[in-house]
């Protein structure tokens, strides 16, 4: 139990801090993205306004591919797609203290090809 708890520890440092330093703007929506065991999620919020602008997620999906990884890069095609259709091009990366490796790395360069820059 002690290891689940610092591993948990050591995310909600990582998501502090990475926070402390991410504000998206209306100009420059933050991309936040979420991974879970089974499902990732990711959003375009507007941190002025407190408000989101786009949202998908793989939670009720039915066609997805089997692995993590894939679903990942599914959700970066089609918040890429979302983000397009808002007009927006540009947007802040917020890897949520997830390490830039894998399913968030792959989410990142789904939503790359799509047409956003971060």
């Amino acid at each position: 139990m002690k290891r689940i708890a610092n591993t948990l520890h050591k995310l909600a440092r990582r998501k502090h801090r990475v926070r402390a330093t991410v504000s998206g703007t209306s100009e420059r929506p933050r991309l936040s993205v979420f991974v879970s065991n089974t499902h990732v999620t990711a959003q375009i919020i507007d941190d002025t306004k407190h408000s989101t602008l786009a949202y998908i997620t793989t939670v009720g999906q039915k066609d997805l591919p089997s692995t993590m990884t894939e679903k990942a890069f599914w959700v970066g095609t089609e918040i890429a797609k979302k983000a397009k259709a808002l007009k927006l091009k540009q947007v802040v990366f917020d890897r949520n203290g997830r390490l830039y490796h894998g399913r968030v790395k792959a989410l990142a360069d789904a939503a790359r090809a799509g047409g956003m820059e971060f």
